[in-house]
């Protein structure tokens, strides 16, 4: 019998790897390593969309830099296709990482001061303030009434009108046009205001409405022309910078808490360079040199405006109601000067 007990604990020991080499090579069995996390990003768009160009990057270095521990994966244009399906499926943990994209003031009402009309005057002003008291007061407010934590604020630049009946260089040369709008008041309120009919729809509608003449245009910025094909069913392109098209990444707060510390730490230090990426590649392109350069080898004729006479309506119509509205937060943007 003590023979046979030998035997039996020297195969154990030495039988393929056997425990004798799994303590030797410092490995703890199988059923005890850390499973990796798997976290989806969903987008409503792919690369090349400037949005969908940074959460890439950032999937891809998030999996990198965690040695494999967070499995990041972007999903752009396959899962969902709504900003809204992929905020609901943050808010419920279906996906990890969304965004609302330029649906943000939808989907999150509190967003919606950043698009009215002609209060963020330039981009180191928007920076300043997400990026500061205003951007962590928000963070706040979405992890206790929405259940998401903020990774990173970002912008798709400043929205100028695209149309295909005539240049837009005062207000009176918006009498008339239908306009495309996302489905939110602050954005029918401002182009209402300043002189426009406001249609509200969501992107998924917009290319073929314009294409039945359900709208005569709609507004981007720069960055988005090409990418999202506007150019295909417009002609003329004019710079009014309307309103600041800021927006976010929210990660579902469950999983967020689930993180330990340095894989919190990790995934804001990677959110940061993520959003310098898209800040660069929006902020670089949105001049009228720029503009001109993408958009009439494709046949759009391009125009830059004076601003002064639509913010000044903008002022009268549309300021009020949300400086009410709004209150503190209102008060705390206006405040932030550079």
């Amino acid at each position: 019998m003590t023979t046979t007990l030998a035997v039996r604990r020297r195969k154990i020991l030495q039988g393929a790897g056997g425990l004798a080499g799994i303590l030797a090579l410092g490995k703890a069995p199988a059923i005890a390593q850390t499973k990796p996390t798997k976290l989806i990003i969903a987008h409503i768009t792919p690369v090349p969309e400037s949005g969908a160009v940074a959460l890439d990057w950032f999937a891809k270095a998030m999996t990198e830099r965690s040695g494999g521990e967070l499995q990041v994966e972007f999903h752009g244009g396959t899962l969902l296709t709504k900003e809204i399906d992929v905020m609901n499926g943050v808010k419920t943990g279906s996906v990890a990482i969304g965004t609302p994209s330029g649906a943000a003031a939808t989907i999150f009402p509190e967003m919606g001061v950043f698009l009215v009309g002609y209060l963020i005057s330039s981009y180191d002003q928007a920076y300043k303030i997400l990026n500061g008291k205003v951007g962590d007061q928000l963070d706040k407010t979405f992890q206790e009434k929405y259940g998401v934590k903020v990774l990173y604020y970002f912008d798709y630049g400043f929205r100028h009108f695209w149309n295909a009946k005539r240049a837009i260089n005062e207000p009176r040369d918006l009498r008339g046009l239908k306009i495309r709008t996302q489905p939110s008041k602050v954005f029918t309120d401002t182009v209402n205001g300043i002189g426009a009919v406001a249609v509200p729809l969501g992107w998924a509608e917009v290319i073929t409405a314009a294409q039945q003449g359900v709208i005569d245009g709609a507004d981007l910025p720069v960055v988005n022309m090409v990418p999202l094909k506007a150019y295909e069913v417009s002609k003329y392109y004019s710079m009014t910078g309307h309103n600041y098209g800021s927006t976010l990444v929210a990660m579902n707060l469950g999983m967020w808490n689930a993180l330990r510390p340095e894989q919190q730490k990790l995934m804001l230090d990677g959110a940061r360079e993520a959003q310098a990426i898209m800040r660069k590649n929006t902020e670089s392109i949105d001049s009228l040199a720029k503009a001109k350069e993408m958009l009439e080898p494709l046949g759009m004729t391009v125009n830059m405006p004076d601003h002064a006479p639509f913010r000044k309506l903008a002022q009268e119509k549309v300021w009020p109601q949300y400086q009410k509205q709004y209150g503190e937060l209102w008060d705390l943007i206006t405040a932030t000067t550079v």
